[in-house]
């Protein structure tokens, strides 16, 4: 096993533990939000584990950024569908909803209320998840 092949596997397989835990913590804080309940330290600690796990992802993709075949800086990058994908589109898209989970993240934190709290991260983190999809989907076949 290559070591980009290691860092290509643990990057494809550690989004479903992204996936999973963003799509909890929205969950909670749809619910959380529309029924007026209480944001407790359990929400607190899986919209902490969501950002965590985001972020985690992303230090595997720089990584992955680095040694990838599929990273290249030619005349040709981006006339091929591939390597435009994996130079410059799929690093911009996770890069903004990375950053919009973060940005809810810090919101919800400095909320007055457990209702904006939950508004928080249930916007932030419903517009990050949509974008994440939409990079996973756009990956050239």
């Amino acid at each position: 096993m290559t070591l980009y092949s290691f860092f290509k596997e643990f990057h494809s397989g550690f989004r479903y533990i992204v996936i999973v835990l963003v799509l909890l913590a929205l969950v909670r804080a749809f619910m959380g939000w529309l029924s007026k309940r209480p944001y407790g330290e359990g929400n607190r600690k899986l919209n902490l584990f969501a950002m965590i796990s985001v972020h985690t992802q992303l230090l595997i993709g720089i990584v992955l950024f680095f040694i990838s075949p599929m990273v290249q800086f030619t005349k040709e990058t981006m006339k091929n569908n591939v390597t435009r994908y994996f130079t410059v589109e799929h690093w911009v898209i996770m890069i903004i909803a990375i950053a919009l989970i973060t940005i809810g993240h810090s919101k919800s934190k400095k909320a007055a209320t457990p209702e904006a709290k939950h508004k928080a991260i249930a916007i932030f983190y419903l517009i990050g998840i949509v974008l994440i999809a939409v990079g996973i989907m756009l990956i050239p076949q």
